[in-house]
């Protein structure tokens, strides 16, 4: 694991670019926001305090303040709300950034050549960590093999985990080290893949059974964790994206989070939901955390797994997988042990987030709010993350009991192919259906699932109305009667997003009162072509009246809207 010197880390931190707030006015601006009904608001000209609030919303016709502090003359740019990513990873999206990264391999030779010269690069790590290989982006009809990680590492240990977080590759010496053996039974909610025709282990590990290996990595400093927070704040920053609602945080994180907001280097709003119900009390106690360091960070629930990713064949399905018909996925959970976890929470009324990918699974969490809905009453905004496979006969139950489906645009045009192969055409009409589950009077909300993919707003809203990837494939959109209009994608990023995290209010909208978080980027969100709008420059990021991001800081070869990936 990266090791960090605690003065490094201060100058880093020391690094970032943050006007004082006061009252400041931001004008000459193209100014795009949407309101409570989700239409368009326009506007010219905000007037921010020094608290960091908006105070007024100017139009063109408005008289200007004349007792401002600061003004900054927009030059005409387009300004939209600060994005609200719905669904990350924040601190595996910064340890993404400071480790191996195969994100970017297009095949097993050129992930093998990737892993060889970072261990040569490397050679006083004991383990080689990293993360993003995906073997159907390879082109292979398996899983890779320790034996063919050996061939490039075989002097120390390596663990990567799949793109998707839900499997893991290792060497035979990290098999050795977690004493994993023919012997080695498969674990309640994983699956030990083996090499063909005997019980030996081949070097992958499934959902649950990748916890064998992991138990034996060292565990990462807290220095090496705030780096890692720095990285993923700064990646965000740069990708216009100033609140995200982190699943999976655990004590460590939030200790790091902690210790950023002590430190003032928090820059980005996050709304965390913890890594299970022991976490959730660790972290929380009994009741969600208040709001702290101006509405900088809340543990606001939980976060429960109840299957697997369709990746690596462990989305929890009704029926087998049309290329593994002895398979169904793996369920995490039983129907009883996950409404008990959820009856833990609700009774302390943290909200719930259920990761659910497969029809069988969304069916059980469904089923497990209705059943829970009357006992737990009141404002509970169930959140289904993911919802990527539904039953359509179970499509208008997400309108009922103020569910939020939290869906990624992104992972539809990556797993367009992939889930193809894996369904039959009849499955495939409930998969990846925002329009249907919205309509169906769900809170949709997006994000991106980083580190999974990148964390660009922008391609996500690119693929939400078009439902094509980067390439334009497939012509006229991939099953296109399920995207949905710039209007609704932009509030899915935004004020909806806010909604589905309990921070409607304190921001999202850019209306009077809330906190001033905004985006300034080169052209207009709803009348760019679906090319240009991926190609969006993110030219200043503000959090709370202050700016934490200038594109004119950075080089011309500075990476822009990139990701860790």
């Amino acid at each position: 694991m990266i090791r960090l010197a605690t003065s490094v880390l201060a100058l880093a931190i020391g690094c970032w670019s943050a006007a004082a707030a006061a009252d400041t006015l931001i004008d000459n601006i193209q100014g795009i926001t949407v309101d409570e009904d989700g239409k368009i608001d326009n506007f010219t000209g905000l007037v921010i305090g020094d608290d960091g609030r908006i105070r007024e919303v100017l139009d063109r016709r408005d008289k200007r303040p004349r007792d401002i502090d600061f003004q900054v003359d927009g030059e005409g740019r387009f300004v939209i709300p600060g994005m609200i990513d719905s669904h990350l990873h924040v601190m595996g999206l910064g340890f993404a950034a400071i480790t191996l990264d195969l994100s970017d391999t297009n095949s097993l030779e050129e992930a093998q050549a990737r892993i060889a010269e970072y261990a040569a690069a490397n050679p006083g790590r004991r383990w080689i960590m990293g993360r993003g290989w995906n073997q159907v982006k390879w082109g292979l009809d398996r899983f890779p093999t320790a034996a063919e990680l050996d061939a490039v590492v075989a002097d120390r240990p390596v663990w990567l985990e799949r793109v998707d977080g839900h499997a893991g590759w290792a060497n035979s010496a990290a098999m050795r080290i977690a004493g994993v053996t023919e012997a080695t039974a498969d674990p309640a909610g994983g699956r030990i893949e083996r090499i063909a025709g005997t019980r030996k282990p081949a070097g992958v590990f499934v959902d649950a059974a990748t916890d064998l290996i992991a138990a034996k990595v060292p565990a990462p400093r807290p220095a090496d964790r705030d780096l890692a927070l720095q990285k993923a704040q700064e990646i965000l920053l740069r990708n216009g994206v100033t609140a995200a609602a982190d699943m999976g945080t655990t004590i460590e994180d939030w200790q790091s989070y902690r210790r950023a907001g002590d430190g003032g280097w928090l820059k980005v709003r996050i709304m965390a939901y913890a890594a299970g119900t022991g976490a959730m009390e660790l972290i929380a106690g009994s009741r969600p955390s208040p709001w702290l360091y101006d509405d900088k960070l809340r543990l606001n629930g939980v976060k429960i797994y109840l299957d697997g990713a369709l990746g690596s064949r462990g989305a929890w399905l009704k029926r087998p997988y049309a290329d593994d018909p002895d398979n169904t996925g793996l369920p995490l959970l039983t129907g009883s042990q996950l409404r008990n976890l959820m009856s833990r929470a609700a009774l302390d009324k943290f909200q719930i987030a259920v990761h659910a990918i497969g029809d069988a699974a969304n069916g059980e969490v469904l089923s497990a709010i209705d059943e829970l809905a009357g006992t737990y009453e009141g404002d509970r905004r169930w959140r289904i993350e993911h919802a990527q496979i539904v039953d359509p006969a179970d499509i208008a139950k997400f309108g009922e009991h103020g569910i939020v489906a939290s869906m990624q645009p992104v992972h539809q045009t990556s797993d367009r192919l992939m889930a193809e192969a894996r369904l039959d055409p009849a499955r495939l009409e409930g998969a990846y259906a925002w329009k249907s589950i919205a309509d169906a009077g769900a809170t949709l909300v997006f994000g991106s699932d980083a580190p999974v993919e990148s964390p660009d707003p922008f391609a996500g809203l690119a693929a939400a109305f078009t439902r094509q990837g980067a390439d334009g494939q497939p012509f006229g959109g991939w099953r296109p009667e399920e995207a949905v209009t710039r209007e609704r994608a932009l509030a899915a990023f935004t004020s909806d997003g806010a909604y589905a995290a309990f921070a409607e209010g304190r921001f999202g909208r850019l209306i009077e009162g809330e906190r001033a978080d905004f985006v300034m980027i080169d052209r207009d969100p709803l009348l760019a072509t679906p090319d240009e709008l991926r190609a969006t420059r993110v030219l200043e990021t503000w959090v709370g009246g202050e700016r934490y991001y200038l594109a004119a800081n950075e080089s011309e070869d500075a990476p822009g809207n990139t990701s860790a990936r």
